[in-house]
């Protein structure tokens, strides 16, 4: 049982900015529960004897953190699936992890490389260890916030994930593909972009071409590393606490109620209308 309970105060883009600033304290804490350092010190001690994908996920325990590791905790009672996606190749094409649309579960089965030879669990690489329970720390941290304010747990993972993409060196195509891949992104950038329902049905290549244009459209550049520039990101951030308050129905004490307001008054309801005030601010 999760006792640690983050202080995420008001919604919306204001609260998340204080979220931010108490981060680093609030996140400390949290590790500094039983279960987290219980979950750690087992995850360190026993991971050396988990040599192959079904030892792995027969031990709960240690699942708890690899896949908790990923943002892929709430995955957990489907071992047979899981077991499939470490078993997978991430360097063949034609495998099961890499025809999933979802690119959380290709990072889990990279990082672990059951499925590409010889992994880094057999090893026992203390890199690969602490990389783990880095990852662990912060996605449980950005887990707890989540059920305390679902919107917050997103900004948070999209600001993280979206650093971790431009810092990849990829040409932008590839980085949009990876971007879109990574659901928390894509669902992010979905909302920030006021990208119309239905866009992930389409042909991928216009999907990215779709989401580029639209990038631009509003920032004066296309490419993932500008949204990930903070000035950019903070703009970006911003427009999706905005239109996630219009979705829900803001009261007019809400700026994003007193947008909507305006928006009405001058026969610009909806999303487009709320495009051009915030590309007139």
């Amino acid at each position: 049982m999760m006792t640690f309970l983050p202080v995420v105060g008001i919604g919306g883009y204001a609260g998340f900015r204080v979220l931010e600033k108490t981060a680093p304290r609030q996140q400390s804490a949290l590790e500094r529960t039983p279960q987290i350092q219980r979950n750690i010190e087992y995850f360190r001690e026993n991971i050396g004897k988990a040599l192959t994908a079904e030892a792995l996920v027969q031990d709960r325990r240690l699942l708890t953190v690899a896949l908790g590791a990923f943002g892929l905790g709430e995955e957990i009672d489907k071992r047979a699936f899981i077991r499939k996606v470490l078993e997978s190749s991430t360097e063949d094409s034609r495998s099961l992890v890499n025809r999933l649309s979802d690119n959380r579960y290709r990072s889990l089965a990279k990082a672990f490389a059951y499925g590409d030879g010889v992994g880094a669990v057999q090893v026992q690489l203390p890199t690969f260890v602490e990389d783990v329970i880095a990852r662990y720390k912060t996605q449980e941290f950005e887990r707890a916030v989540g059920e305390a304010d679902p919107d917050f747990r997103l900004a948070l993972t999209f600001k993280r994930e979206i650093a971790e993409i431009a810092a990849g060196g990829k040409n932008d195509r590839v980085m949009w593909l990876q971007a879109l891949g990574r659901l928390p992104v894509r669902r992010f950038l979905e909302t920030a972009l006021a990208m119309p329902k239905g866009v992930s049905q389409i042909d991928l290549d216009k999907q990215v071409e779709l989401f580029q244009n639209r990038a631009r459209q509003l920032f004066g550049e296309k490419s993932v590393a500008a949204l990930a520039e903070p000035e950019t990101l903070e703009k970006v951030i911003q427009r999706f606490f905005l239109f996630r308050q219009i979705e829900a129905g803001p009261s007019l004490t809400t700026p994003a109620g007193v947008a909507l307001t305006l928006l009405q008054n001058n026969g610009l309801g909806g999303v487009g209308g709320a495009n051009l005030l915030l590309s007139q601010a």
